[in-house]
């Protein structure tokens, strides 16, 4: 796994807890078990990755349709339920042009947060528009995952003060305190790289990049199971299985029992399988 090397003044210092994360590996661990273990759902990953790239990387974005848009955002927890109103007419041409200057210049990691934020003034600036920055996210990591790590809200949101970072953070009584920590590209880079040498002390040395997206999934859906009935029930309902919540935060909800991802195929509505 290779990453973009970042100034000492850049790195923000990250205080994770040891216990926790090893709870949360020997939970991922179990809930996967059922589904052929922690391999297929890194290959699974990888096929999701696939797709983005070939319909964002691979082709002219004026090539990009609306349906071939609408596969991509299923594979976006947080964002298929609201992209909608975006999917068609003048509103799509506007939301395919902001994709493209998103990835224009993607080798440059030290635009990241500027071309993120420029995404994101793209669209109305209020709270229902808050997916615009997870989308955004979700197609710079699927493109080009070594350069770019996971940067979801649900990883670290520094407005709401939420997220897997908080989950992990160091300490007992975190309910008033207040972690002091951007939420840039230089925080959810070395979030990565810390879990990755985690990880690697752990005997993983094998789709990395995979397995801290699935670490990142399992810290995360266990917060979603701990609320119960809360806001959060509006996405993700009742679990029926351990790994339900797990899949549904990385868009891999549509895996079959066998590791199959269904997407739609890029020349027509019929489904393909991306693993087998």
């Amino acid at each position: 796994m290779k990453s973009d090397v970042l100034a000492p003044s850049e790195r923000p210092r990250l205080e994770l807890s040891g216990p926790k994360l090893a709870a949360a590996l020997e939970r991922l661990v179990a809930a996967t078990d059922e589904q052929g273990g922690v391999e297929r759902y890194a290959l699974a990953l990888q096929a999701k990755a696939a797709a983005f790239r070939e319909l964002l990387v691979e082709r002219p974005a004026a090539a990009l349709g609306p349906d071939e848009f609408r596969t991509l955002a299923a594979l976006c927890a947080t964002v298929r339920r609201r992209i909608a109103p975006y999917l068609e007419g003048e509103r799509f041409l506007g939301l395919r042009a902001a994709v493209a200057r998103l990835l224009e210049g993607r080798e440059d990691t030290a635009s990241a947060d500027a071309r993120m934020a420029a995404f994101r003034a793209a669209f109305p600036g209020d709270r229902a528009h808050r997916w615009t920055h997870d989308l955004a996210a979700e197609i710079l990591h699927a493109v080009d995952p070594e350069r770019y790590p996971l940067m979801c809200r649900w990883v670290w949101d520094e407005e709401t003060n939420t997220g897997v970072l908080r989950e992990i953070w160091y300490g007992e009584n975190l309910d008033s305190e207040r972690i002091e920590v951007p939420a840039r590209y230089a925080t959810f880079l070395v979030l990565r790289e810390e879990l990755a040498q985690y990880l690697a002390a752990n005997g993983v040395y094998r789709d990395v990049l995979q397995y801290v997206d699935l670490l990142l999934a399992q810290v995360y859906a266990d917060y979603i199971s701990e609320q119960g009935g809360t806001y959060l029930r509006a996405d993700f309902n009742a679990p029926e299985d351990p790994a339900l919540h797990l899949r549904r935060l990385l868009g891999l909800d549509g895996i079959g029992s066998r590791g199959r991802l269904r997407v739609k195929a890029a020349a027509g509505s019929d489904e393909r399988r991306l693993l087998s």
